[in-house]
């Protein structure tokens, strides 16, 4: 058995001897096709990782006989990592990466077979988006209809599905030929048949930019391989080991690029004889995943592709993983008491050496503010009584919007935070300026880049101008920047035009020659792209305070840069450039094992493949989580407690439920049902801090005759959270209407007066109240209603009792005597006392 001589031979025993049996059977599998179904915190990369040393070592496997195929950067760096402890620096040679970095590859070798330059530009979602925009202008749709984003929503569901512009053409606008002048979409009533027109249209101009989106990268692959058998035949034999991570997030173009690979379907027979995969026939696969986490159906992924796996591949065995080392058995019992609702599942029950744990602590508060100061509340004592490091602490909801109060209850308690999905720096104007003249340097054919820098920074070249060159380019038959480079053969031109036109082209052809030159330094290219075009002396001239830090994003940009150069051999500018378009929302998320010293805050969708010591679940309520959507949707509500089972699978100490019992919908404020995923959790695993908010507590007390009755599930005098005065007690309208509380789905919504918010309430209602018994009358809130005057400013919007709706012009801090200047439109301009203004903050 012949074996690399750089691959480090580890003996059998150090490869197994400290997994558990199913770990050690995974690893050690003979067969064609292996399904490993790997549960929450059961040690999958570690498994993975020791089955690839297994087959190096003991199957006589070459590294480059290998293929190993994860979702993230980050996740395949962390891979590469222990392969390297385990096989050498032999592992830095593998092929060891993301599926969209895999394709890369294959394209840049083989991309000319079908028609795809090897130095193509990866477009990023808001270059696509100009794409839209440019088609939509040209062919005169609405895009206000028809956003850029919901079009390329269904030009990605139909290349993730390998349905081709052929098919969709011939189906819904056979009379259309992409590239056609003077096509009106406008004539068009059927959506389907503006769909087709505009995605063939979108592939044509992205091939005549020898450009790709993201989802292309794996359709031109499959592509390529189903065009041209030599290719195909080349990869069967070069991989002849295919392991697949997170395989629960396989869309179908994903999993029949894997079958491709493989040559599962090539009808080729395998070697009997051979220790492992032989040099012929199918490669072995081995995929790992958790069915139980499947909750990308949004983005494409297929849950069908692992529950189905046994089908697809012949003679598979799958080895399921259930111990658990990351949390309590509590935690790991409220996520298998959950899940246990779905059908069709493959049973598999998480269990953990490591004991019992706390019990899950669950909060049900008044309003979603006051949930958020809840919370703020406990990460406090956490930190100050426990000595909880803010950075072991989670906040994890199901949408981006719930983020704004539990924001600013953070901030009033002064509780550090980081918010993950703000703004990626790539996606920075300034970042993507620079990347934009990076990436026509080396694709001059590249107009979406090209048009982005023609006046960036600003030299005279307006809409004009674009408009002028791209006439001309079109009728030359060539590229924009074919229209730039003979602007001087523009009909009517002028000199005030053409100067600073032929200016910029020669600028770019400098910066072209300066690039082939250095192409192993793309440090000294960003260099010399930030200088010579004016990015940033524009920015350094700038006297706006938010110009600094954007000069300080570029300075990041050379360095990121340098740093590719130092841990690249080979590096190359489109290199460079392809890393910057390959990186992830995930591959930015902070690292768990540096202390941040603050608190992270995350949608559930973020949080998957991530663990922290403590975690708060919020919005536990019908119509938030699980969402609206999901109430009449059987595969949407399966899909929304997946979701659940992840969110309760990131905690390893200590779990923290919470709900709110009114929340604000589409500028209304609703009654929210609890959470059926709660009653899904065992009771005796809960200790709940406050069962029932104030007034179903006072609609119970109601029923049960006892209205004076606030004892143990917590009232109005709760001792548990002391809302600060600003937050106080409630008041509701006297026309509420409850639904029952065992009821999922019903909401209905309180009278004019709800309780609490905070500052920066956007259209949330937010008259705040003094704190106080129940029997206090609503009424007294004519006299002070505790608005605070810093929580108002130039702009805001506000509602009046008897004016209506009006915008905020002045406001005077007066102390007790605050007053507001309100321009209520008709009604005319208003003084208001403050404290005594029926008003509402909108």
């Amino acid at each position: 058995m012949q074996q690399d001589p750089d691959v480090i031979a580890r003996p059998p025993e150090a490869l197994i001897g400290d997994l558990n049996p199913q770990q050690a059977e995974a690893v050690q599998y003979r067969g064609p096709a292996l399904l490993i179904g790997a549960g929450a915190g059961s040690g999958k990369t570690r498994v993975l990782t020791r089955r690839i040393a297994w087959i190096l070592t003991q199957f006589g496997a070459w590294p480059s006989q290998v293929l190993a195929i994860t979702f993230t950067n980050k996740a395949a760096a962390e891979m590469r990592e222990r392969l390297e402890s385990l096989i050498g620096p032999v592992a830095s040679r593998m092929w060891v990466s993301t599926f969209h970095s895999a394709c890369v590859r294959i394209l840049r070798r083989d991309g000319e077979r079908i028609g795809l330059k090897s130095g193509f530009t990866i477009y990023d979602t808001a270059d696509c988006e100009r794409l839209i925009k440019l088609i939509a202008n040209d062919f005169n749709f609405d895009v206000k209809r028809y956003t850029p984003r919901s079009i390329l929503a269904r030009i990605s569901d139909y290349k993730n599905n390998l349905t081709s512009v052929r098919e969709m053409l011939a189906q819904y606008a056979p009379d259309f030929k992409p590239g056609q002048r003077g096509y009106r979409v406008g004539r068009i009533g059927n959506p389907e048949e503006l769909y087709a027109v505009v995605y063939a249209e979108y592939q044509h101009r992205l091939a005549a930019a020898n450009a790709v989106d993201f989802d292309d990268l794996i359709v031109r692959t499959v592509e390529l391989l189903r065009a041209c058998p030599d290719v195909a035949e080349y990869y069967h034999r070069k991989f002849r080991y295919i392991l697949v991570d997170e395989y629960q997030d396989t869309n179908h173009a994903q999993y029949v690029l894997i079958r491709e690979l493989a040559g599962v379907d090539a009808g080729e027979h395998a070697d009997m004889g051979a220790v492992g995969a032989g040099r012929v026939g199918p490669a072995w696969i081995t995929v790992v995943g958790d069915s139980d986490q499947s909750i990308y159906a949004f983005r494409g992924a297929d849950i069908r592709n692992i529950q189905d796996f046994e089908q697809d591949f012949p003679n598979a065995k799958t080895i399921m993983l259930e111990q658990n080392y990351r949390s309590t058995q509590t935690i790991l019992d409220a996520a298998n008491a959950v899940i246990a609702h779905n059908e069709g599942r493959k049973p598999k029950r998480l269990w953990t050496a490591a004991g019992a744990g706390e019990q899950i602590t669950a909060y049900a508060a008044d309003t979603a503010q006051l949930e958020a100061h809840w919370i703020a509340a406990q990460i406090k004592r956490l930190h100050t009584d426990d000595g909880v490091r803010y950075s072991d602490i989670a906040v994890m909801y199901r949408a981006n919007a719930q983020s704004r109060s539990l924001e600013e209850g953070l901030i009033q308690a002064r509780v550090p935070y980081q918010l993950i999905g703000g703004t990626k720096f790539y996606e920075r104007r300034e970042v993507k300026d620079a990347l934009a003249y990076l990436q026509a340097i080396v694709n001059p054919a590249d107009d979406i880049n090209m048009r982005r820098i023609l006046n960036v920074p600003k030299r005279g070249l307006g809409a004009r101008a674009e408009s002028q060159v791209t006439l001309h380019a079109q009728q030359i038959g060539g590229t924009f920047w074919d229209g730039v480079a003979h602007a001087d053969q523009i009909e009517g031109m002028t000199a005030r035009t053409l100067n600073p036109l032929m200016r910029f082209a020669q600028m770019m052809q400098e910066l072209r020659e300066f690039a082939q030159e250095h192409d192993a330094k793309p440090s000294q290219i960003v260099a010399e792209v930030l200088e010579r075009s004016g990015l940033l002396e524009e920015l350094k001239k700038s006297q706006d305070p938010q110009d600094q830090s954007r000069v300080e994003n570029l300075s990041q940009l050379q360095s990121v840069a340098a740093e590719y150069e130092q841990n690249t051999p080979d590096a190359t500018l489109a290199g460079f450039l392809e890393t910057t378009a390959l990186v992830a929302d995930s591959d930015q998320l902070p690292d768990e094992s540096q202390d941040s010293g603050k608190v992270t805050l995350m949608t559930l969708h973020t949080a998957k493949g991530l663990e922290y010591p403590i975690v708060f679940l919020t919005g536990m309520e019908q119509g938030t989580f699980p969402h609206a959507r999901a109430m009449e949707d059987t595969s949407e509500l399966s899909e929304e407690r997946r979701l659940a089972y992840v969110g309760i699978t990131r905690a390893k100490r200590h779990l923290f439920v919470t709900r709110a019992a009114v929340r604000a919908q589409w500028g209304r404020s609703a009654e929210m049902m609890p959470s059926q995923f709660l009653d899904e959790i065992p009771a005796d695993l809960i200790d709940w801090k406050r069962k029932e908010a104030g007034m179903e507590r006072m609609r119970s007390g109601w029923r049960a005759n006892a209205s004076h009755d606030f004892g143990a599930h917590g009232g109005w005098n709760d001792d548990e959270f002391d809302a600060p005065s600003s937050f106080g007690g409630s008041s509701y309208g006297s026309r509420s209407s409850y639904g029952s509380a065992s009821s999922y789905g019903s909401r209905s919504t309180y009278g004019s007066g709800v309780r609490g918010s905070a500052a920066h309430a956007g259209k949330v209602t937010t008259r705040r109240a003094p704190v106080r018994q129940p029997a206090q009358p609503a009424s007294s809130l004519k006299t002070d209603n505790h608005l605070l005057i810093e929580d108002f400013a130039v702009g805001d919007k506000v509602t009046h009792d008897k004016f209506g709706l009006g915008t905020v012009v002045d406001a005077q801090d007066k102390g007790r005597n605050s007053v507001i200047t309100v321009d209520f439109g008709s009604s005319g301009v208003k003084r208001l006392m403050l404290r005594v203004a029926p008003i509402e903050k909108l």
